[in-house]
């Protein structure tokens, strides 16, 4: 597979100027992996070394982290260890180990509908939350970064929240869950939300959870390994057909691992929708056409850096379209070690590193 890349900017590396005209043939599949070399690093960390930016990285307010254990609890649901000892002073430990320059702060979505509690103690979990990740981006300068998470369950609290976060906090964009009560993000009660955030240009980065339909499955597999990924399928999914990615063309869409199923489902969706009743042209909910729909959004890497998904993500869009991403503290923030055993030339791989989330969050620049 060849592929022509679209510049991304990397602005991120201090002094290296991203070549738009690069091209390389990535690994086929998984097989080829352990016969890769690991690109040399050498003239970059001598130029200096470019930043890694996290753009998946989850943090819990004391009070979101006991409000879930005793969720977990409550029904006999084993903890994870690594969140269950998560604090912020290893979260900087963490990135000072592997390298990484900054991790853009998000909640952890999982069990979804803020643990079934009431639309006004959802809204004020959200403040705390926001407050805390605010904090720790004070406290931290320049290690952290903040998606400001949203309850959704009254739309009047959660417009109040969006100018509380992105003004009074300034946060750097909203982080939401794949889907609310079974209602996935194309849903129509979520329009004055994403009006609000069309208007205000944000970045808005989407972690998936097992829906309630799902969340009992009969193959013997926990739901985190095969619904949570399918859920971003799903709300992507909902986003194109119900209008919304052609309604909310000012939003910047980041959804996690790799989109979930929809590298694969991509072209079966197209085979089903691209063509409404026999209809010309571009569907109307769609009018970059299908692909090119799903082509502008941006997609990290977190839990999804074997070669196989990471070809199957680089037939859908451009490099310029995806960004690093480690799912911290569920998986480890040495991801990008695994994206440099893969055929990237150093320009493109520093741009996934950074320098596309740079594009995204442009004060992380500095």
């Amino acid at each position: 597979m060849t592929f022509t890349t679209h510049g991304s900017g990397c602005a991120c590396h201090p002094s290296m100027t991203y070549t738009p005209v690069s091209r390389r043939k990535l690994l086929a599949g998984a097989g080829a992996l352990a016969a890769a070399s690991v690109l040399p690093r050498t003239a970059a960390r001598a130029q200096g070394k470019p930043k890694v930016i996290d753009t998946h990285h989850h943090f819990y307010a004391p009070a979101y982290q006991k409000a879930w254990l005793d969720w977990e609890n409550a029904r006999k649901i084993p903890h994870f260890k690594t969140q269950e000892s998560w604090s912020r002073e290893k979260a900087v430990e963490e990135l000072d180990q592997n390298g990484v320059t900054t991790g853009i702060l998000s909640l952890a979505s999982t069990p979804g509908t803020w643990f079934n509690l009431d639309a006004a103690k959802a809204g004020e979990m959200a403040r705390t939350c926001n407050d805390f990740g605010a904090e720790m981006v004070r406290d931290h300068k320049g290690r952290f970064g903040l998606f400001a998470t949203l309850s959704m369950l009254d739309i009047d609290r959660t417009l109040k929240e969006i100018e509380y976060a992105l003004d009074a906090l300034k946060a750097d964009g909203v982080g939401l869950q794949t889907n609310y009560g079974d209602k996935w993000l194309g849903h129509a009660v979520f329009k004055p939300v994403f009006d609000e955030l069309n208007r205000r240009n944000a970045v808005v980065y989407v972690h998936p959870l097992v829906a309630t339909c799902c969340a009992q499955p009969s193959i013997g597999a926990a739901p985190a390994v095969i619904d949570v990924p399918h859920d971003t399928t799903r709300t992507i999914t909902s986003l194109l057909l119900s209008g919304g990615l052609a309604r909310w063309r000012n939003i910047n869409w980041l959804f996690s691992h790799a989109g979930g199923t929809m590298p694969m489902m991509a072209g079966r969706i197209e085979a089903f929708y691209a063509r409404p009743n026999g209809a010309s042209g571009a569907p109307a909910f769609a009018p970059e056409g299908i692909m090119g729909e799903l082509r502008r959004l941006n997609y990290d890497t977190a839990n999804a850096t074997s070669a196989a998904a990471i070809a199957a993500l680089l037939e859908l869009v451009p490099v310029s379209k995806i960004t690093y991403g480690s799912d911290y503290p569920y998986f480890g923030l040495d991801q990008m070690k695994k994206l440099e055993q893969l055929d990237f030339d150093e320009p493109d791989l520093w741009a996934i590193g950074g320098g596309n989330a740079c594009r995204l969050i442009p004060r992380l620049k500095a």
